[in-house]
């Protein structure tokens, strides 16, 4: 992931009150987690108005997900385990979210197959979390990560998720992540095995 995107930059500008302050990056990353967890919750709810209140905390995760690392790079605390912790942080938001839309749209047209729908489109994003902490620890910080462009990088791609919900197309949603996420998976996977056979 690139550390030069528009939210790294808005990050960037946030954190430096905290530079200087007993804040760490970790205590960011475990706000990251719990605000990431509410945000699956209340849209699991399903219902007006816990949708768009998922969908807002989800985007004030996403802030702390780019948060904890510019204070770690900013106040010089860096650590491996504060990586993993991010990194782990990372997956189990970005994959709960989809398990929370499937939740939300059990009364859709898509009934309660809603729920598995979301749990396939979660762990195909834990296949490419799982993938990238896998080349980190064989090849270092940063192995996995794709390129940037015009200041967004593929992680971005998660704002879709609180825009798409706030726009009433969450079911549409998850249909594209149910097949999204697993195809992105399968595409990921030979960048792995490329970077894992060039390493060699």
């Amino acid at each position: 992931m690139s550390h030069n995107t528009w939210i790294h930059l808005l990050a960037r500008t946030a954190v430096k009150p905290l530079v200087t302050s007993q804040v760490s990056p970790n205590h960011l990353t475990t706000v990251r987690l719990t605000t990431g967890l509410a945000a699956a919750g209340a849209l699991g709810v399903g219902h007006f108005p816990w949708p768009d209140v998922g969908a807002a905390l989800f985007i004030f995760s996403m802030l702390m997900d780019r948060a904890d690392g510019e204070l770690a790079r900013q106040s010089g605390k860096s650590s491996p385990k504060g990586h993993k912790y991010d990194l782990i942080a990372d997956c189990i938001c970005n994959a709960l979210i989809f398990v929370g839309l499937g939740a939300s749209l059990r009364d859709s047209p898509y009934g309660y197959w809603a729920i598995l729908m979301g749990i396939v489109a979660g762990i195909g994003v834990t296949a490419v979390f799982f993938m990238v902490m896998r080349l980190e620890k064989n090849q270092g910080e940063g192995a996995a990560e794709l390129q940037s462009y015009a200041k967004f990088d593929p992680d971005d791609a998660m704002l879709v998720v609180p825009i798409a919900i706030w726009c009433g197309w969450s079911t549409p949603l998850l249909l594209s992540a149910v097949i999204g996420a697993p195809v992105f998976a399968i595409i990921f996977y030979g960048i792995y095995r490329r970077r894992n056979l060039l390493s060699s």
